[in-house]
Formats: structure tokens, sequence, C-alpha cells
């Protein structure tokens, strides 16, 4: 068994340090166009499904509530997945692929910044989601892994962790997403 620990952390760590080396100016691109959104008055609207559902409700909850700039003033972010009145009824009604996209055609505006969850790449509803946030000309950032999939042709922005392991990927997003919440908060509210 301590073998197979000492396996799964070294594979996280080593997918880590790969992403610091590929990835950081696509991670600094998309923090300093939410810091400006902030600035602008605007807000940061997050989804996915299953852990990505989680990892976006885990960084609504940092910037609304606090990261590591403790008593600031709330950030303005949403995470699409925490209603589940409106997600049976969207999905009920006019379908699961439909969940994200009938949300945002209110919510998203050319001030804000969505972020689209999707291990894969390829969950329809978070690329009609985002397909949505870009038709009322908000910027677009996706998570992802694999090889991007779909979504990687849709969004502004394509964060591609260099994995095809679900796990990895999802502990990548959440990373990503603290470097991200520390950077808003570095600049925002002058964290050292």
């Amino acid at each position: 068994m301590k073998e197979i620990i000492k396996q799964k952390l070294d594979e996280s760590a080593d997918l880590k340090r790969k992403i610091g080396l590929e990835l950081s100016d696509k991670i600094e691109e998309a923090a300093l166009k939410i810091i400006d959104v902030y600035k602008g008055g605007g807000k940061l609207i997050l989804f996915g499904n299953g852990g990505s559902a989680a990892d976006a409700q885990h960084i609504e909850t940092e910037l609304v509530h606090q990261f590591e700039v403790k008593n600031r003033k709330a950030l303005s972010a949403i995470a699409l997945t925490t209603n589940t009145s409106l997600l049976t009824a969207i999905g009920n009604d006019w379908g699961f692929e439909q969940i994200f996209e009938r949300q945002l055609q209110n919510l998203a505006t050319d001030k804000d910044v969505v972020i689209g969850l999707s291990t894969s790449g390829n969950s329809m509803n978070v690329i009609r989601g985002i397909e949505q946030a870009k038709k009322n000309k908000s910027f677009t950032i996706a998570l992802t892994g694999n090889d991007g999939g779909k979504i990687k042709d849709v969004a502004d922005l394509s964060i591609i962790v260099p994995s095809d392991n679900t796990a990895r990927i999802q502990e990548a997003h959440i990373t990503i997403g603290h470097i991200l919440c520390h950077l808003i908060e570095k600049n925002l509210f002058g964290l050292r």
C-alpha cells in the first residue's frame, strides 16, 4: 500500500511541475483577465459536472468568502452548480445539456469571465455554457485535460492539463484555482 501511496503522490507532484513549466503563461493570462474584470465591476461565473462542479464551488467559495486575505471585501463569483431546484427544472424541461446555457442567458455579460471545467473537454453542457457566454460577450476560459477536447476550440482561453488521468486533472484544476485566487487577492488586496 505504501508504494501505491507514494506513486500517486509522485504522479501528482510530477504533473504539477510540468504545469509550472508549460502552463504558467496561460494561468497568468487567466488571472490578469479575472483581475481586470473585478476592477471593472464584473463577476466570475464557474461550472462543471461531478468533481468539476465541486471545484467550481470551491473556487467560488474562496473568492466570495476569503482565501488568504482575512476579513477582505467579498468578490463576486457564482457557481452554477449549487441550485438543485433550478438544475433539475432545466434538466427536466429543457434537457441536461442546457443546465448551464439556460442560466447564462441572463447571468453572463460583457463585463464577466466565465470558466467551464471539464476534465475531458467534451461535456456537452459545459461546451454549450461556454458558447452561450461567448454570445453574451463574456471572456471564456476552459479548464480541461487530455487533449483539450472540443471545448478547446470554443473557449477564448484553454488551460489544458497535460494528463489523461481524471484524478490527476482534477487535482491540477483545484491547484490552478488556488493559484488564481492567490494572484487575484495579491493584486486586489495587497497580499504579499
